[in-house]
This record gives C-alpha cells, sequence and structure tokens, in this order.
C-alpha cells in the first residue's frame, strides 16, 4: 500500500512539473510571438549632405524635411562632426572612427582620402559590410569621398564592399559634367537638367532600386546629394530662390579674430565689399542648391508610403560638417574648429521613435555607423568603433544607453609648399586662400579640441604649432566664441581638460567610450 501510495505521489508530482515546463514553454512562445509580430527587420536610410550648416540658418530651406523627418521623429540639438572637413568626415561616418584611428587627415590622396592605405584599411571594415552580411541590400549614390575615381586612387572600377549598387561620383562635387562609377563602370555626365542634374540622378536611381529590389530582405540606401557645396549650381527652377537673402550678421559676422590662432588674425577687418558681395552670393545659392534635397526627402517618403514601408523604415537626415560665411572675418569655408563649422543637422523618423522630439543629448558623427549597425540588428561588442550607438536616446523603449560627458574634435591643417600665385605676398604653407586673399588653411592649423555639454559648455583646444597655441571658451557666457578666456580660467580646470585630451587622443574602441573622468 505504502509503496503504490509513493509511486502513485511521485506521478503526479512528475504531471504537475510537466505541465508547469509546457505551461512556461507555451508562455514564453506566446510572448515571443506577441513581441515578434509585423517585427520584420527595419530598412535604413541615410541622406548625407555636403558642407550644410545647422548654425546660419542652413536648414531654413528644408521645410519639407523638417516635417517629414524632424517632426516626424528626433531632432539633435547637439550634433556635431568629429572634424569639419569633408573626407576625413565621411570617413569618419563610414568607419565610426575618430580620425586618429582611420588615418585620413585631408581632402588629398597624400592625406589617405580614398587612398590605397584606406582601401585595404578602414574601408574594408566600413559599417556597410556589416550590413551586407545581416542580408541588407545596399545602395549607394552621389559624392563618395573627395579622391574617389581618381587614378591614382584605383580609378573607377574600384567599388567599396558591402555595396549591392553602387553609383558614386568621381572626385568632389558637381552637379553637372561629372564621371561616375556605375557599379564599376565609368559613366560620363553632361549638362543636360533633365538627364544629369547630380541631386535628382541621386534621387531617381535610389527610386528605380526600390522599384527592383526583393521584398524579402530589407534595403539600406545612403544618398549623398552634392547641395550644397560649391559650385552651387542651383536647378532650374530654383535659381530665383531667396534672391533678397544675405548672410546673417550678427554673432561673430566680420568680428576680429583677437585672441585667436593666428590664422583667425589674418583676415582683412572689416572685410572687403568684394567679399561681402561673394559671400552674399554664395549664402543665396546654397539655399537654392538645398530645395531640389528638399524635393528628395519628399519623394523618398511618398515612395516608402507608397510601398507601405514608410513605418519600417528609419530615415536619417545629417550633414559631413557644418560652413562658416563671415564668421570672424572669414569669408567663404569650413575647417575651423568654431561651432558654426563643427555644429551639424541631425533628424532621424523610425519605428519606435516618438515624433517631435528635441534631444540635448551630445552626439557625434561617428555615432552614425554604431547606430544603423545597432538598428539592423549586429551585435555592437563585435565592431571596432570608437562612436556609440544614440538609439537610447531617440527611442528609449528599444534600448537603454548612457549619453557621454566630453567628446573630440580633431583636425589635420592642410597647405601648399609653394605659395598661391594670386596671392604672392603670403608665403608657402597656406591654401584655400580666396576671395581676396584671405586664406582659410594652413599646415600648422593643426588642432585637437575637448567639447563638453554636460555640467559645463566649454571648449578647450590644442595646436600643433610652434606657439602650442590654446584656446578656450565658455559657451554659456560667450557662444559666438568671440572671447579666448585661457589666461582667465582656473589652471585646476586647463589641467583637467589637457588631461582629457591626451586620453582622448590616443583612445581607440571601447577606450574612447569609457573616458568618464
Amino acid at each position: 500500500m505504502a509503496s503504490s501510495a509513493k509511486r502513485s505521489g511521485l506521478k503526479n508530482r512528475q504531471r504537475r512539473q510537466l505541465a508547469t515546463v509546457r505551461s512556461t514553454l507555451f508562455l514564453a512562445l506566446f510572448t515571443f510571438i506577441i513581441r515578434c509580430t509585423g517585427c520584420e527587420p527595419s530598412n535604413i536610410i541615410l541622406i548625407l549632405a555636403d558642407d550644410q550648416d545647422v548654425e546660419l540658418g542652413g536648414m531654413i530651406p528644408m521645410k519639407k524635411t523638417k516635417a517629414l523627418i524632424g517632426d516626424a521623429g528626433a531632432t539633435f540639438l547637439n550634433a556635431f562632426t568629429a572634424t569639419p572637413l569633408c573626407c576625413p568626415s565621411r570617413s569618419s561616418i563610414l568607419t565610426g572612427q575618430y580620425p586618429h584611428n582611420h588615418a585620413v587627415r585631408n581632402n588629398s590622396v597624400s592625406g589617405n582620402c580614398s587612398s590605397p592605405l584606406w582601401q585595404k584599411g578602414p574601408e574594408a571594415e566600413a559599417f556597410p559590410i556589416y550590413l551586407s552580411k545581416q542580408q541588407y541590400q545596399t545602395f549607394f549614390a552621389g559624392k563618395y569621398l573627395n579622391q574617389y575615381g581618381r587614378k591614382e586612387a584605383g580609378g573607377v572600377a574600384h567599388v567599396p564592399p558591402g555595396w549591392d549598387q553602387w553609383h558614386a561620383l568621381v572626385g568632389n562635387s558637381q552637379y553637372y559634367n561629372y564621371t561616375l562609377s556605375s557599379n564599376g563602370k565609368e559613366e560620363q555626365h553632361g549638362d543636360n537638367y533633365q538627364k544629369d542634374y547630380l541631386t535628382d540622378l541621386v534621387l531617381n536611381r535610389s527610386l528605380n532600386f526600390l522599384d527592383n529590389m526583393s521584398p524579402q530582405h530589407p534595403f539600406f540606401l545612403m544618398l549623398c546629394p552634392p547641395a550644397p557645396h560649391s559650385p552651387w549650381t542651383a536647378a532650374p527652377q530654383y535659381q530665383k530662390e531667396f534672391s533678397d537673402v544675405k548672410a546673417p550678421r550678427d554673432g561673430s559676422f566680420d568680428k576680429p579674430g583677437k585672441g585667436k590662432h593666428w590664422l583667425l588674425r589674418q583676415p582683412h577687418n572689416p572685410m572687403l565689399n568684394s567679399s561681402l558681395s561673394y559671400l552674399d552670393n554664395a549664402y543665396r545659392k546654397r539655399w537654392q542648391t538645398l530645395l531640389s534635397v528638399d524635393d528628395m526627402v519628399e519623394m523618398l517618403v511618398k515612395k516608402l508610403t507608397d510601398m507601405k514601408q514608410l513605418n519600417n523604415t528609419y530615415i536619417f537626415y545629417t550633414s559631413d560638417n557644418g560652413y562658416h560665411t563671415g564668421q570672424f572675418s572669414l569669408p567663404i569655408d569650413k575647417r575651423q574648429l568654431y561651432d558654426f563649422d563643427i555644429r551639424i543637422p541631425l533628424m532621424v523618423r523610425g519605428p519606435g521613435i516618438k515624433p517631435k522630439q528635441t534631444l540635448q543629448a551630445p552626439v557625434l558623427n561617428i555615432d552614425l555607423a554604431p547606430t544603423i549597425l545597432d538598428i539592423s540588428g549586429v551585435n555592437l561588442s563585435s565592431v571596432n568603433m570608437d562612436g556609440q550607438s544614440f538609439l537610447s536616446q531617440m527611442a528609449p523603449s528599444l534600448r537603454n544607453g548612457t549619453t557621454r560627458p566630453f567628446f573630440l574634435v580633431e583636425y589635420t591643417g592642410e597647405g601648399h609648399p609653394l605659395p598661391d600665385p594670386g596671392c604672392p605676398k603670403l608665403g608657402p604653407g597656406l591654401s584655400q586662400c580666396f576671395p581676396d586673399c584671405v586664406c582659410e588653411d594652413a599646415y600648422n592649423n593643426t588642432y585637437a579640441c575637448v567639447r563638453t555639454l554636460v555640467q559645463h559648455n566649454l571648449q578647450y583646444c590644442e595646436f600643433a604649432d610652434s606657439e602650442s597655441f590654446v584656446e578656450v571658451y565658455n559657451l554659456t557666457s560667450d557662444p559666438h566664441q568671440l572671447e579666448n578666456i585661457v589666461k582667465k580660467v582656473d589652471p585646476a580646470l586647463l589641467q583637467a581638460m589637457n588631461q582629457r585630451l591626451i586620453k582622448l587622443q590616443s583612445c581607440v574602441g571601447k577606450s574612447c567610450r569609457d573616458i568618464k573622468k
């Protein structure tokens, strides 16, 4: 009797345990099904403008873009480039690395822009490769890197790994009369607006790609129109727009570069009338070129809506660097350490991102690659990147994350060994000396800065020159960076900022994210 009762009790316990296991498995399966209903991998589009500022009104012409991306998602108020020049910045976007790690110094092949060394090293680990492994269908159109497609950079036959469709501009931005590498084949373009205007061509080829891709896999598009980079050629229908617009005259406009690095002390002050006329014309034409980019965004959103893919697509809109038009009497360019050159527009819409968000967290362009990979499902611990995903900032329901307390901005100056023939009095070592022989760059315009927005809005910069020049700004009290306060700051703060800079300049990968003091 007792033995029989024991066996009966054991069977009952086993039945209850089995029922519990079945119930647990069913609940887990049910939860998985609920969570994954409609959870196919998200599509991703990255639109990268060329030289579009945010500090001087560069987003004002972009009414459709602000409505369709910014108002429909998140606008980052503190987005920065890690370096304010096209090729190094774009290399940072592709690799998720600071320039000291991808080693692209400037826009020349000798400066590692699209060089064989770049192609064998950083380009072979760029984020499109990881997307391809995730079975994304990848598409590129527009400006890639300033020296791409040149003979000394491998010619048009070189198609970077990770791209399924490739329509890249040879060289620097143009709107007409350019050469494309179309999947490794040379393609010449003339000056016919309907066939050749590059911003529209980028759009049209992307729409064609969307029409012909497989519905079985997600897609990634990287669209790089030339606007608003020089030569500022607007589409015919926009060439009379903004006829009364001039560059803004507030802030640091035409202010002397007193207390700043020598390059900022050399411009004519006040500026010559010829410089003023030149920069106003440039400012107006830049806005005109952006209207076609605004149309591009509208057409893409319409296409995604028609495909019923809009709600499953992340759309990023940003620029490679900022720009200036008359600040500190520098007529036009980028390359400087000040906010007008290092701040960039950044707006994102997509699944999990609530509309009409304005976010204060600092974000860098080196964060774009890890964020895109995070969205795609890549394990970020497996990639060698200095940046960090900001998915948690714009979609906290999807990810947890932290904001960085400070970050690095670095730049290697570019000059010419011989004097500019148009400005023989200036001597060698300078570059970008126009208009009116005002130079925007030099070999010793080489600097590294620590910028912090947490607790204090400070910038600390050291130049690699014979003076070991230092600039420090309190942007809370001096948002236009008019006064270099290096001689007024507590030496202990200068020492702390210097130590942060030393750590950041030597950081690699995870260590770039782990510096907290």
